[in-house]
């Protein structure tokens, strides 16, 4: 459920994506720093932004580096040295990668899944104290969201999206709980956190429907038990005007934040980037296919 939110590299200015690649490498890096090496498996592009906005948000000059990764030996990385915001994110990140792991257990009672799980809690051990309570909190609301996955019965897409666009907003308000920004923070993080649940669930359709397994997007609409090929184009404009909503929310709100830098690195990210990922998504391959193989067999039929 992670990778998605990155940058539009077409309207992308070349040191706004050295600054997204320098909070990247410099996130892998606080998870070394501040949790341990095995961690930085869980490392991904969402969590990026979380460290980029967070940190976005404070008058402190970044400080970049350069080093040598172990993946790329060859050259030297900018990467941004580490600060309240990337360890925040640092302990966010492996806290949604455990619970995340323990429900993939659940589902599939996977030995690699137990064993990744039992690394993880090792170094959830390390947390400070004050993320503690922030940490139960994820739990709390990650198990509300499973417990509804099992049980989603007459239940709307709003009502399954809730849980995690509310666990988003969660974690965005808890770094700055001001009044003002702390509610705008909370509004951007849930629409993004659902924006983000339903494109995860969309690129995860074909698969899960072949498996029989629960889906967001199967459940709230294939009221008509529709195969995947028929029921992908039935579905597509209505959650493509979904996304493209919560997309515009989340955009509408940034606005109002107070930004103090990167502003238009995250402004890409919000108005271009998540519209051009629901462009790339296979889905979109598979719609493409399905409409030229009708074109196909409808010449064909005239031919004969």
């Amino acid at each position: 459920m992670f990778g998605y939110v990155t940058p539009c590299k077409m309207e992308l200015k070349l040191k706004d994506y050295e600054k997204f690649k320098a909070y990247y490498c410099g996130l892998c890096i606080s998870i070394k720093n501040n949790i341990g090496n095995i961690p930085r498996v869980s490392l991904n592009y969402d969590m990026t932004f979380l460290a980029l906005l967070l940190d976005s948000l404070e008058y402190d000059n970044q400080i970049y580096i350069k080093k040598r990764c172990l993946l790329h030996p060859a050259n030297k990385k900018i990467i941004l040295k580490d600060n309240a915001a990337l360890k925040y994110s640092a302990f966010c990140t492996i806290s949604l990668s455990y619970f995340k792991v323990l429900d993939d257990i659940y589902d599939e009672n996977s030995l690699k899944g137990r064993i990744i799980s039992l690394c993880l809690k090792r170094y959830l051990n390390t947390m400070p104290k004050d993320f503690k309570e922030i940490f139960n909190t994820i739990n709390h609301k990650l198990k509300h969201l499973y417990t509804l996955e099992r049980n989603p019965e007459n239940l709307s897409i709003d009502a399954l999206c809730h849980p995690f666009g509310d666990l988003t907003g969660f974690i965005l308000k808890s770094y700055n709980n001001s009044t003002t920004t702390g509610e705008n923070l909370y509004l951007l993080g849930y629409n993004l956190g659902k924006w983000i649940y339903i494109i995860d669930a969309l690129d995860d359709l074909k698969k899960d429907m072949k498996k029989n397994k629960f889906n967001l997007i199967n459940v709230c609409f294939n009221e008509n038990k529709l195969c995947y090929e028929n029921f992908i184009i039935e579905i597509s404009p209505r959650i493509d005007f979904i996304l493209g909503t919560c997309a515009a929310q989340c955009t509408n709100i940034f606005n109002k934040l107070p930004i103090k830098k990167n502003k238009e690195l995250i402004y890409n990210i919000l108005q271009y980037g998540l519209l051009d990922k629901m462009d790339r998504e296979p889905w979109q391959r598979d719609i493409i296919q399905i409409n030229t193989a009708t074109i196909h067999l409808k010449i064909w039929q005239k031919i004969k």
